[in-house]
């Protein structure tokens, strides 16, 4: 699984000119599924990404994380950060995982955080056409990936 996981003032999901999810300060993640993914990687991700110090303190540090200060978590699928740019100048999508796992392991990804973080997890809807807006507060974006657990 990868993850791109932006610190947020706020962030939106919009389908059809409708918004279908919407937060304020917290975090929003970008996930894609890849080939071979497992629950455990949705678990191992979702502790990380709940856990990790992207907030600052009184002092203005990068020390608290997004459960310590209540944030709210925005998850969207996004299939394309699996793709392969090795040959030419379209991407290959035959690393992400099929439609059929990738919805399964993107709830189990959602329930995980839920559980770490106590509360609902907004969400965009899988597999639709969205359009995702934001103002990244930071700047400050983290890339993770299962595969390059460090």
């Amino acid at each position: 699984m990868i993850a791109v996981i932006q610190r947020v003032k706020q962030a939106k999901v919009e389908i059809a000119d409708e918004a279908t999810a919407t937060i304020c300060s917290g975090l929003l993640v970008l996930l894609g599924v890849a080939q071979g993914d497992k629950d455990e990687d949705a678990r191992w991700l979702a502790q990380k990404t709940i856990h990790m110090r992207l907030f600052p303190d009184s002092e203005g540090k990068m020390n608290l994380s997004l459960k310590e200060t209540a944030g709210e978590l925005l998850v969207v699928s996004q299939f394309t950060l699996c793709a392969s740019t090795a040959k030419g100048n379209r991407p290959s999508f035959t690393e992400a995982a099929p439609p059929d796992v990738a919805i399964e392991l993107y709830k189990h990804f959602i329930e995980c955080c839920e559980n770490y973080l106590e509360k609902k997890v907004h969400r965009g809807v899988f597999g639709a056409d969205m359009k995702v807006s934001l103002i990244n507060d930071g700047p400050v974006t983290i890339i993770l990936d299962t595969k390059n657990k460090r």
